[in-house]
């Protein structure tokens, strides 16, 4: 594996227009990400479409595997390297909705990862994924998790036990839900020396407006760097692996 990874958040507000407007306004991202030497790039909860529970439906607000609106992505992706995590309604080839976040590998490959602990409505939109899903991104492993899922302390545990480095969240969390972010991000990381990562929604949604805080937290459950406000940005950090090496014995795997 590689000694440090690269990687950037990305508090994204999502546009109007639909799929294929937030497609190009992920790729300009992406580019934006790749200037700055990221490896992994992580969107937020339903960052192609923004949060509308009563927008679904309409079939054109979901995904499937196969998706050729998703092709913009995996070029950037390919292109430049870079493995992209982005949020969509997702249809698998059965029909069973899910709430996704898509990794978008270089080499085409899509790996999917459902949020485990629904809430409010999402319940009657979708079906619960059952676990927590690693991506393997230059020797790194990355435990990923879809908002309410950083809740749980089970979930990130999972993650752990499979010798996860970082616990990477894709989220909306609304304003007065500050406390309530940092002690999920924090804990998460603290409890299982781990990196945490937030990408959170920006701008206003139909729960309401956006708390912000993206970013990045150490294994000392401290924040490495947060967004300054509430609308997209690109945030960028280099995470080294020597700084969970501290804490080895610690470490669950």
């Amino acid at each position: 594996m590689t000694t440090a990874l690269t990687l950037s958040a990305i508090q994204y507000t999502a546009l109007d227009g639909g799929i294929p407007a937030n497609v190009l306004e992920h790729v300009r991202l992406i580019e934006d990400a790749d200037g700055h030497g990221a490896r992994l790039v992580v969107f937020p909860e339903l960052s192609l479409t923004g949060y509308g529970l009563e927008a679904l439906a309409d079939p054109e607000q979901w995904v499937t595997a196969a998706d050729p609106r998703l092709d913009g992505l995996r070029e950037i992706c390919r292109r430049t390297g870079i493995t992209a995590v982005v949020g969509a309604p997702f249809r698998e080839a059965d029909g069973t909705p899910r709430l996704a976040s898509l990794a978008l590998h270089p080499t085409g490959e899509l790996q999917s990862c459902f949020k485990v602990w629904l809430y409010g409505a999402e319940r009657h939109a979708f079906r619960p994924g059952d676990r927590t899903v690693i991506l393997d991104v230059d020797g790194w492993k990355i435990a990923r998790a879809i908002c309410r899922d950083a809740s749980r302390p089970e979930h990130a545990g999972e993650g752990a036990e499979a010798g996860a480095d970082i616990y990477a969240v894709s989220a909306l969390y609304t304003a007065g839900e500050e406390h309530r972010l940092a002690l999920h991000l924090g804990a998460r990381a603290m409890d299982n020396r781990m990196f945490g990562v937030l990408a959170n929604l920006g701008g206003t949604t139909e729960l309401g407006p956006s708390a912000g805080g993206s970013g990045f937290w150490g294994p000392d459950g401290r924040v490495i760097r947060q967004a300054a406000g509430t609308g997209t940005e690109v945030l960028t950090v280099t995470l080294q692996h020597d700084v969970l090496d501290r804490y080895a014995d610690e470490r669950k795997a």
